[in-house]
């Protein structure tokens, strides 16, 4: 089955690259027809005035992903938003800040933290959560469409992910309001639409988000002085990789730091866009209604036509050649999953919503390679879930009229920051 989404708008006239800039709201609110000339044009495109280039063919993509010597996962600059509302950057280095906690962490440490988050990651640990979550996807989902209108994002999409990190991790559920505001404080640091004085602003939120992390572990170590034989939680598989010298409190930290943040990203952004396609297509809803073994596949299509992540950085640590261009030591490289997910060099039909695809996960929508989303069976199992319960509990369900849905103005992430619907039960 081949559906097009209606909120996945192309050009019919292919524009040139000096038409597009990427902090522009039109094009980060329909990044697509950006991403098919960046394919098309220029796979390997530097952003204006910087020293950051775009990556937007999946060849490309791999060929850095393969190439550990030469890149660097560590978040070590971004771009940022001059007072002139070009894009320039902000080079953490010059201030002596990296971030380099599991997915911006490189190998050996990667691997130190991934194995010890993994453990409450696996299929068991998750297919256990499934319950709980359900019952809060009911509850949730119930409550609105027996109201008869609201907006997803705020009563859904957004703080369901954060109480399953909650839960994970071993945070108290009752902090959620503002754990909500935490967990996208990171992601808006990294929207490029950012100026310096907002960086300043979000950066006295994450620090608020680090001292009660930072609480929250000092206490579990108080508590726990010894190695834990049976981890129930997040947090007590840090306490043991503290325990015994793997890692530091520092690290510790800064991974549940990541870990909270990149939870409420992913699966918020995943369900909003799944939930804003379904909004727009009737008959597509009716078929997963009438199919929902088919919600899996049409998740996949989401993760891939709408990733959750447009796009991460890697430094550039070597001189360097990629695509024909020499790459120097201060360049970073900005992957664009987004686009390289509707490469037609990977994709027949890209930019269509198929359910019936062959490979449904073989996509770049939760990275590719060791640095592949630890959340994503997380992520899956959520956003499922919640589609699963949205459609039970619903005849049908339509964005609500004179209203429009509203994105997070971001070249990072893909998530609504409103979605105003109406239900019919």
């Amino acid at each position: 089955m081949r559906i097009r989404p209606t909120n996945i708008q192309m050009g019919a006239l292919m524009p040139t690259l000096s038409e597009f800039n990427i902090l522009d709201t039109h094009v980060i609110e329909n990044p697509y027809p950006f991403y098919q000339a960046l394919l098309q044009q220029a796979p390997l495109y530097r952003v204006p005035g910087t020293d950051i280039y775009l990556v937007s063919s999946w060849q490309l993509i791999e060929e850095v992903l393969r190439n550990q010597k030469d890149y660097s996962a560590n978040l070590t600059g971004i771009l940022v938003t001059g007072a002139d509302g070009t894009a320039e950057l902000f080079d953490f280095t010059a201030f002596g800040g990296v971030v380099d906690a599991i997915a911006n962490a490189d190998e050996p440490v990667h691997s130190v933290h991934r194995k010890l988050v993994m453990p409450q990651l696996n299929a068991r640990k998750i297919d256990a959560m499934e319950e709980e979550i359900r019952q809060w996807s009911a509850r949730r989902v119930g409550a609105l469409v027996e109201r008869g209108a609201g907006d997803w994002i705020e009563e859904v999409a957004d703080p369901i992910p954060v109480l399953a990190m909650a839960r994970l991790i071993g945070l108290p559920l009752v902090d959620l309001p503002q754990l909500l505001d935490w967990a996208f404080s990171g992601g808006a640091i990294l929207a490029g639409t950012t100026t310096l004085d907002q960086l300043l602003a979000l950066s006295v939120s994450t620090e608020a988000m680090n001292t009660y992390l930072q609480k929250h572990m000092q206490g579990a170590l108080a508590e726990r002085p010894e190695p834990v034989s049976a981890p129930n939680d997040l947090t007590e598989e840090l306490v043991n990789g503290v325990r015994s010298g793997l890692i530091s409190e520092r690290e510790a930290v800064s991974i549940l730091v990541v870990l909270v943040g990149a939870a409420g990203e992913s699966t918020s952004s995943l369900t909003g866009s799944a939930v804003r396609v379904l909004a727009e297509d009737a008959l597509l809803q009716q078929k997963l209604r009438k199919s929902p073994d088919l919600i899996p596949n049409f998740v996949e299509e989401i993760v891939r036509l709408e990733s959750p992540f447009k796009g991460h950085y890697r430094a550039v640590l070597h001189p360097t050649r990629l695509n024909g261009i020499e790459l120097t030591e201060s360049a970073r490289v900005f992957l664009l999953w987004s686009a390289a997910n509707r490469d037609p060099g990977a994709f027949s039909e890209p930019n269509e919503l198929q359910l019936d695809r062959a490979k449904p996960r073989d996509h770049l929508g939760f990275g590719r390679g060791i640095h592949f989303c630890v959340g994503a069976r997380l992520a899956r199992m959520e956003a499922i879930v919640i589609i699963e319960e949205l459609l039970s509990a619903s005849s049908t369900f339509f964005v609500t009229p004179n209203t429009r849905p509203e994105y997070v103005p971001s070249i990072f992430v893909r998530r609504l920051r409103r979605l105003p619907l109406t239900f019919s039960r």
